[in-house]
This record gives C-alpha cells, structure tokens and sequence, in this order.
C-alpha cells in the first residue's frame, strides 16, 4: 500500500499552522497549540483513531481562540483529505457510538467529496479549561469541509462538558479510521456508482 501521509502548511496573519498526518500510524502523537484543552482533544483523536499526528500551531490568543482552533480544523481536514488520496479501496463510510461515563455521542463519516457537518451537541458552559466550547462545532465544520467529507455528530446522552466534547472528538476518531481502511472486497476500486468521489 502506498504511504498514506500528508503534511499540510498554513500560514496567514492569524495563525501559522503545520500539520502532519499518517492515517496508517500507531496513535503516536505530538500537540502543541497553546490551548490545553484542544491539545488533549487533538491527542485523544490520534490515540483512538490510530493515526501518527503531528500539529504545531502559533495562533493569536491574544485575541481568543477562535482563529487557532478553525484553522487547525481546516488543515487537519486538508490533510485528511491528501492522506486519503483517490480512495480507492476504502469503505468510505463509516459510524461509531462512543460512550464515555454518562456521555454517548454518535460520528458518522461519509468521504463523499460532498461537505456537510450535521452537529447535535448541546454544550451548556462556555469553557472546558482555557478551550471555548462554542468552538467545538467551528472545529468539526472547518474539518469537515476543508476535508470533503459528510460528517454527523449527535449527542445521545451527557450532561458533562467535557465528557461530551471528549466522546465526539474520539467518536470522530474511530469512524473516520474505519471509513478511511482499506476493504479487499472493494479491490482497489472506488465505491461510487459514479467511479469517483
């Protein structure tokens, strides 16, 4: 199988960010964004996703942390996106229900070509740490469409901000890696009555 890796470099007057990616890793992870919270978010994704991640990230939180957490959504997206390459060969879709204490958070993940987020998180705190909990939903709609991809995340249950921001990130994490491998039913093509996505 040919390296699925991409690194992706975005440099503007707010943020400048590299990102890393092998969706073929181990879980291996190296997280710097200045927002604890996001860091650990980011972490957790590599961990459960089994992916190698690295992101670095200088941001202006002088400001707030509205442009960091965006923009790595966007270059994270864009990276999913080059990793993945042409997709023959993948499942391409794929769901997950995370539970985590009293949190359960449903991820469903198509790689269509076709952005969509449909978010369902009802988050009630305005911070979990230094990390702004309205940024959650700005997060996964910059990834999910920087990365092309159909993403569903519902909240099935939970009451604890940070449960429920946790499940989804690891939610996210587990069907973007079974949606993202390689089925050998599939046979290398692209699974699309239309040959491509």
């Amino acid at each position: 199988m040919v390296n699925r890796i991409a690194t992706v470099n975005r440099k503007t007057g707010e943020t400048d960010i590299s990102i890393t990616l092998n969706l073929d890793g181990t879980g291996k992870s190296e997280v710097s964004t200045g927002i604890g919270f996001f860091d650990h978010m980011l972490i957790s994704f590599a961990k459960h996703g089994r992916f190698d991640l690295t992101v670095k990230c200088e941001g202006d939180l002088y400001v707030d942390t509205h442009h960091t957490i965006e923009d790595v959504g966007i270059v994270l997206g864009k990276a999913i996106k080059d990793a993945v390459g042409d997709k023959a060969g993948i499942r391409r879709y794929a769901s997950f229900i995370m539970p985590m204490d009293e949190s359960l958070i449903l991820s469903a993940v198509d790689l269509s070509g076709r952005p969509y987020l449909n978010y369902d998180l009802k988050l009630t705190t305005p911070k979990v740490g230094d990390f702004d909990t309205e940024m959650t939903k700005e997060f996964f709609y910059a990834a999910s469409y920087a990365g092309e991809m159909n993403l569903h995340l519902k909240q099935l249950d939970g009451s604890n901000n940070h449960h429920i921001i946790e499940a989804a990130f690891k939610a996210f994490a587990n069907a973007l890696s079974q949606a993202v491998s390689v089925d050998p039913r599939i046979d290398g093509e692209i699974l699309s009555t239309k040959g491509t996505l």
